[in-house]
C-alpha cells in the first residue's frame, strides 16, 4: 500500500446526501463501508468531520462571530458520532476525540491517545475542529495532519479535481492533475481555506482532491490510482 496512515477529511453536506441537510444514513453507511474495506488493508485511518449539514457561520450572519463558530463544532460532534456508530455497526473498531470536552460522549484530543488508538487499528474521528473560533475543519484536518504525522490528506468534494475555476459554472475549467500548495494560493483556488493550504505547505503534507460521490474512490485512491488532483 502507498500510504500507512491517512487522514480523510469529510464536510457535514457530504454526510447529508441529497436531502443537504441532517444525516442521511444510507449515505453515511456507504461511506463507512469503504471505510472499513480501508481499515482490512491494514491502513491506519483518522477522520476530521465538519458540521455543514447542521450549521454553518454564514448562517448566522446575524450572529457574533465566535458563538456561531461554537454551534458549529458542535455540529461536528453530532457527525463524529454518527459516523462511529455507523462504524461499529460494521465491526471497526472506533474513536471519538473532541477538541472542546464532552466527556460524557468523547474523549478529549490527546495526541499520544489518537496515536495508540491508530497503532491498534482503530478509526479515530476528530470533532470540533481546533476548538477554537476563526478556523475551519479544514485547518483542523491540516493541523491532525501534522500532528500525528499522516502521510496525505485525502479531502473528499463533491468536485471531482481541483479546477481553475468552478466546473459547474465555467465550461471552460481547466482541470490541474498535479498543483502546488504556491499556485493555491497565488491563484486563490477554492480547495481548503489559506490558513489551511499554508499549514499543509509549511509541514510538507501531500493532498490528494477527489470526487466522493462515489464513496469506493477513497479505496481506489488509498490503493494508489490516479484520480482527482495531487496537490504537493
Amino acid at each position: 500500500m502507498p500510504y500507512k496512515r491517512v487522514l480523510l477529511k469529510l464536510s457535514g453536506e457530504v454526510l447529508a446526501g441529497e436531502q443537504k441537510t441532517g444525516v442521511n444514513t444510507e449515505v453515511v453507511g456507504k461511506l463507512c463501508d469503504e471505510i472499513k474495506k480501508v481499515v482490512e488493508l491494514g491502513v491506519q485511518v483518522a477522520i476530521v468531520v465538519g458540521g455543514g449539514n447542521f450549521w454553518r457561520g454564514r448562517y448566522g450572519h446575524e450572529m457574533e462571530r465566535t458563538t456561531a463558530d461554537y454551534m458549529g463544532m458542535l455540529a461536528t460532534a453530532m457527525n463524529g458520532l454518527a459516523l462511529q456508530d455507523a462504524l461499529e455497526a460494521r465491526g471497526v473498531y472506533t474513536r471519538v476525540q473532541t477538541a472542546i470536552e464532552m466527556r460524557e460522549i468523547a474523549e478529549p484530543y490527546i495526541k499520544r491517545k489518537a496515536l495508540k488508538h491508530l497503532e491498534k487499528g482503530r478509526v479515530v474521528i476528530f470533532a470540533c475542529g481546533t476548538g477554537n473560533p476563526y478556523f475551519t475543519t479544514d485547518t483542523a484536518a491540516a493541523l491532525r495532519a501534522a500532528e500525528i504525522d499522516a502521510d496525505v490528506i485525502l479531502l473528499g468534494k463533491s468536485i471531482d479535481a481541483v479546477y481553475s475555476a468552478d466546473p459547474q459554472k465555467d465550461s471552460s475549467a481547466v482541470k490541474y492533475d498535479q498543483i502546488t500548495y504556491l499556485d493555491i494560493l497565488n491563484k486563490d483556488l477554492k480547495v481548503m481555506d489559506s490558513t489551511a493550504t499554508s499549514l499543509c505547505r509549511d509541514n510538507d503534507i501531500p493532498l490528494i482532491v477527489f470526487g466522493i460521490s462515489d464513496p469506493k474512490n477513497i479505496t481506489r485512491v488509498i490503493k494508489g490510482e490516479k484520480l482527482g488532483t495531487i496537490v504537493k
